[in-house]
């Protein structure tokens, strides 16, 4: 059945609640390389619960991502999941995220665009505590096989770096069991843990999770240009471009702007730069 645009938006959203805590902040921190070394003051900012702050990437973790894969099964959207590929990831922060928190996390279909080949889902998920928003997350849902249903096309998001020479230029080793680690913050599909399920999905062994690559980028950006203060995130936008093997290293280039802007572009050092994530943007304060 082909996908119907107009009863997916208007499907009733649904909303869960979820809760977190400093265990849950320390683990996704040390799945996306915190704590290398364990005794620097400024890795303790991500692993010590007296001295914690919270990378604002962790919304796309916090509740452990069950609002997106509900938004999956709403009215108008029938197709194989074995098609859906993550295209894009956003995160708006309202205010910082507190260490412990209670939150509703409401999660609908925002838009559905038709692009030919494929469809694009936008799943928008808000959470708001007794204080008010929290965060918005976007996440651009790709699904193959099932574009062509007379849909309009979306905008073009595309953010090509500046012509000139990064402002810093790092480079993040990935842990062999990086996958393993990420994965007990809630994405427990086996193409991240399991060779034979790899293999299925055509890859020699398992992948990195996107958005543990997208957490670690945001780490970089945060610890390099915006003195370790997470606080200065207002938004954070990537497109998975590309796969990440555990063990291998990322070369993240910043370019800053006088707008507030990063720009960012982030490689696989060891397969020729070959690109991970692209159309990078982290808005600043």
């Amino acid at each position: 059945m082909p996908i119907d645009a107009a009863r997916a938006v208007a499907a009733e959203p649904r909303s869960t609640t979820i809760t977190w805590d400093h265990k849950d902040i320390q683990l996704y921190h040390l799945g996306v390389g915190a704590g290398r070394p364990a005794t620097d003051p400024d890795e303790l900012r991500y692993t010590l619960e007296s001295r914690l702050h919270v990378l604002p990437s962790f919304a796309t973790v916090a509740g452990a991502g069950t609002g997106v894969v509900g938004a999956l099964s709403v009215p108008g959207l029938d197709f194989d999941l074995a098609a859906v590929l993550h295209g894009s990831q956003r995160v708006e922060l309202h205010r910082p995220i507190p260490v412990k928190g209670t939150a509703t996390s409401t999660t609908r279909v925002a838009a559905v665009y038709d692009k030919g080949k494929a469809a694009i889902l936008v799943l928008r998920t808000e959470a708001a505590d007794d204080d008010g928003p929290l965060w918005t997350n976007d996440s651009q849902i790709f699904v193959r096989g099932e574009g062509g249903f007379g849909g309009e096309r979306g905008p073009s998001t595309r953010t090509a770096p500046p012509e000139r020479t990064p402002d810093r230029t790092v480079e993040r080793a990935v842990r062999e069991d990086a996958a393993l680690l990420y994965r007990l913050s809630g994405d427990w599909n086996p193409l991240h843990a399991d060779p034979e399920s790899a293999k299925l999905a055509g890859f020699d062994r398992p992948i990195l999770h996107g958005l543990c690559t997208y957490g670690m980028t945001l780490k970089a950006v945060v610890d390099t240009l915006l003195d370790g203060d997470v606080t200065r995130v207002r938004s954070y936008t990537a497109r998975f471009a590309g796969v990440v093997l555990p063990g291998e290293t990322l070369r993240i280039r910043m370019w800053r702007g006088d707008d507030g802007r990063v720009r960012v572009t982030v490689a696989a050092v060891e397969r020729d730069d070959a690109p991970v994530l692209a159309d990078t943007l982290v808005e600043t304060l």
